[in-house]
């Protein structure tokens, strides 16, 4: 059955994740706790469905509450018509670099790229001009993929390229991963590896922030009893480092 293939498929993933990524994961835990503990801020950027796995962190119970998302406007939203706009905006040169202009990113500051293919503009310059403003950027991305295709840049880099750090979310070229007879391959693995090396990146910065004496900025969920109000406390002692307020 398709169905039992896909989580096959799946559970592969994640157990190669673990066994190839945690290495990569934990660096990357290691420089959003320095940010942190530093007195520096978190923001994270993603385009199109590689926008989901970032908005999978955002504001939400169990996150950090101290996770900004870049405002991308046109190319974050499913709602945006015709949806053939998101995948032409995503090429426009210049776009990265006005958003990082626009944005209230500093020196010091971590930034998180997701984009699988890594080759398209608004990705790779949002990397390049935060590197440029001294932040430190760490990518997520597929290597199989990104080394199948050329880049859409005028660069000729990819995400890979311009990053501090790379979390590989180890999607097959073409993200779709099943077969069946003469169709073409369905079901993508992108946006379960994103959130998955997500996720895990966010455990292991809780992790240490907390062995380091310093307490994590973790939002309860607001469906629990009394978890707005811990939110609203929390999120006021924070508000010099949340701009989503």
């Amino acid at each position: 059955m398709k169905g039992q293939e896909y989580l096959h498929v799946i559970q592969d993933l994640l157990t190669r994740i673990e066994t190839t990524q945690m290495g990569n994961i934990q660096q990357a835990a290691g420089l959003i706790a320095d940010a942190i503990i530093g007195g520096h801020n978190l923001f994270a950027g993603g385009v199109f469905h590689s926008a989901l796995a970032v908005q999978d962190l955002f504001y939400r119970g169990g996150g950090l509450t101290v996770l900004n998302i870049l405002s991308l406007p046109g190319l974050m939203s499913l709602e945006t018509r015709p949806a053939r706009l998101m995948v032409d905006l995503e090429r426009v040169e210049g776009y990265g670099r006005v958003v990082i202009a626009n944005s209230p990113v500093k020196a010091g500051d971590v930034l998180i790229v997701v984009s699988t293919a890594g080759r398209n503009a608004v990705p790779i310059e949002l990397a390049m001009s935060a590197k440029e403003r001294g932040l430190t950027v760490i990518g997520v991305t597929s290597m199989a993929y990104t080394n199948s295709v050329t880049s859409r840049h005028s660069s000729g880099k990819k995400l890979c390229d311009v990053v501090d750090l790379v979390i590989d979310n180890l999607t097959a070229p073409g993200d779709a991963i099943l077969e069946l007879g003469d169709l073409p391959k369905f079901c993508p693995t992108s946006g379960i590896g994103s959130i998955a090396v997500l996720q895990t990146l966010v455990a292991e910065t809780v992790e240490r922030l907390a062995a380091r004496g310093h307490t994590p900025p973790i939002n309860k969920p607001g469906n629990v009893d009394g978890g707005m109000e811990y939110n609203d406390r929390n999120m006021a002692e924070l508000k010099d480092h949340l701009f989503y307020m």
